[in-house]
């Protein structure tokens, strides 16, 4: 069984504000791929593992159906807050860097 997977408002400003700090401070051509290939390791995590596992992520405090999707890039990566959503849908509520204080 595969979950549907949908975002927030603010997990996909999140998204936007993450690319956009990797562009901001880019350099190089190297440096604009590194963003373009962190927002794709972003996307493609979520993706595989929340459409069939959404399950097999740590939880949050807060409940058993608000997790934590762990996504490794390079020396850190970032986090995706989600919430199941019942039988069929996993809702992205935001997403951070592993370095950032919390979810904004």
């Amino acid at each position: 069984m595969n979950f549907s997977v949908r975002y927030t408002a603010g997990a996909r400003d999140d998204l936007v504000r993450l690319f956009q700090f990797l562009l901001d401070r880019a350099r190089t051509v190297e440096d604009l791929d590194r963003a373009e290939r962190a927002l794709d390791a972003i996307t493609s995590a979520i993706d595989h593992h929340l459409r069939r596992f959404p399950f097999a992520c740590r939880k949050v405090d807060a409940g058993p159906f608000l997790r934590e999707l762990v996504i490794s890039f390079g020396h850190s990566g970032y986090v995706a807050l989600f919430e199941i959503d019942g039988a069929t849908t996993v809702t992205i509520l935001a997403v951070r860097h592993q370095r950032e204080d919390d979810y904004h």
